[in-house]
């Protein structure tokens, strides 16, 4: 297929190599002038999407991508799919998804979880929403760049989706941190916690996969100094977008509300930078 890129940031970039691995021809147009190796390089957004059977884009919040959204789908080709791999508010994908369907476009919010190096691995997880026609057009380019993709529903789908997810997981993380740091001040072994909650009724992603302690469990970034692998700043951005989205349909979300609060002061102060499952650091 002939591809359009747009957003060759620390997840596009790798995304896109990973199409260019397995033989597609990827034309990509990054703002900061970034390229990709076996790309052709586009002057601007507008060019990278003429004339080509499916546009992706990975931007950094919903004002830009209706902002690109509007320079591009004039540019598409009638009956192409536009896949939005960004993480924006739902409002912004539909309102994407509806620019795309004026312009004879097919449309697919899909965002993504599994990091940079799912990126680079080729192991993401795409949530995406669209029609039944637009998911199945984009299906084999995610078969490439991830390992899953659930069709969750209609346009904005996706986000919802993975806003929900990543509210339970911001949440999920304060909780394995906060049983942690208890558990140190009482006397107790991280390693004897882990060894009861992982296969116990508190199991969870956040402990099980992703301990928040060095030298407990696989390998974390607690166990390289919090170098991100999933960044606090990115953990803030997500619970935000989760009360921007329960606002809007007066859904109760109080613990949402709290995680979104100890994020903001954890990435105002010492946690900028780091890992979300360094919160366990500000907690003890």
């Amino acid at each position: 297929m002939k591809i359009g890129f747009i957003g060759l940031g620390n997840m596009g970039a790798p995304m896109a190599a990973n199409l260019i691995k397995a033989g597609h021809e990827v034309t990509g147009f990054d703002v900061a002038g970034v390229t990709v190796e076996g790309a052709a390089n586009a002057g601007s957004a507008a060019e990278a999407a003429s004339g080509q059977d499916a546009v992706i884009t990975m931007l950094p919040n919903g004002e830009i991508l209706r902002s690109v959204y509007a320079e591009i789908v004039a540019a598409g080709s009638k009956g192409s799919v536009f896949i939005d791999c960004s993480t924006v508010d739902v409002d912004s994908a539909r309102a994407a998804h509806e620019l795309a369907a004026a312009n004879g476009l097919l449309s697919v919010d899909a965002p993504v979880s599994g990091g940079v190096g799912g990126a680079a691995a080729g192991t993401l997880t795409f949530m995406a929403g669209g029609s039944d026609e637009a998911f199945s057009r984009a299906a084999p380019l995610f078969e490439i760049m991830g390992q899953k993709a659930v069709h969750c529903g209609a346009a904005g789908a996706g986000q919802s989706a993975k806003i929900c997810n990543n509210m339970l997981l911001g949440i999920s993380m304060i909780g394995a941190c906060e049983a942690f740091a208890l558990a140190e001040k009482l006397g107790l072994s991280a390693q004897s916690l882990f060894d009861v909650v992982s296969t116990s009724s508190g199991s969870c992603w956040s402990v099980n996969t992703y301990c928040p302690v060095p030298g407990v469990g696989p390998q974390s970034p607690a166990d390289n100094g919090y170098k991100p692998g999933f960044a606090a700043e990115l953990m803030l951005k997500d619970l935000k977008l989760s009360q921007q989205a329960a606002e809007s349909v007066s859904a109760q979300t109080p613990m949402g509300a709290r995680a979104t609060e100890l994020y903001d002061g954890f990435v105002a102060g010492e946690g900028k930078g780091r890992d979300f499952s360094a919160m366990i650091e500000k907690l003890k």
